[in-house]
């Protein structure tokens, strides 16, 4: 993990921590797994994913805590969601202004940041059905990993929905 990465992971575990603490949530051992686990992740899992990562070290760990705490944070303004995906909701602990790239194929999902669609105004007719909080940009399509597998397949129309759990940098 290179010194940037490693930084904005301990920043956003410390958010994480401090907002919970704020709220009285009791900061115990498994909770701090799980709020570890999602901040230094980049591959905004969903809630099995999760579960599997923090089980290999807390095997005492509960999907149900996985998911209550998952919540507890949405609910805090910690996290935000992805979705809905065909596989579930994905969580995301950057709360830095970014947006968002979904393989189509595998269900990878990577951040970016660009000025350009941060900057896009918010249609009349979207503000016309109620008010807007917060807007991002999801751009989908086929990534290099999946291009090089299968390089037949047209965007949008994969045979294979996304996978649960893939994982590839």
């Amino acid at each position: 993990m290179s010194n940037k990465t490693q930084s904005k992971t301990e920043a956003r575990l410390r958010l994480l921590e401090a907002g919970a603490r704020k709220a009285g949530v009791k900061l115990t051992h498994q909770r701090l797994e799980i709020f570890r686990e999602l901040a230094a992740t980049v591959e905004h899992p969903d809630v099995d994913t999760l579960f599997r990562a923090v089980q290999q070290r807390v095997p005492t760990v509960s999907v149900d805590t996985v998911y209550r705490t998952l919540w507890r944070l949405h609910d805090l303004g910690l996290v935000t969601t992805l979705g809905p995906q065909r596989d579930g909701v994905r969580f995301d602990a950057n709360r830095e202004p970014h947006h968002h790239y979904v393989c189509v194929r595998c269900g990878l999902v990577r951040d970016f940041e660009s000025a350009a669609m941060s900057a896009l105004r918010v249609p009349d007719a979207v503000k016309q059905l109620g008010s807007v909080a917060d807007a991002q940009v999801e751009v989908r399509g086929v990534c290099k990993q999946c291009q090089t597998q299968r390089t037949s397949a047209t965007p949008g129309r994969s045979k294979n929905p996304p996978r649960r759990g893939t994982r590839h940098e």
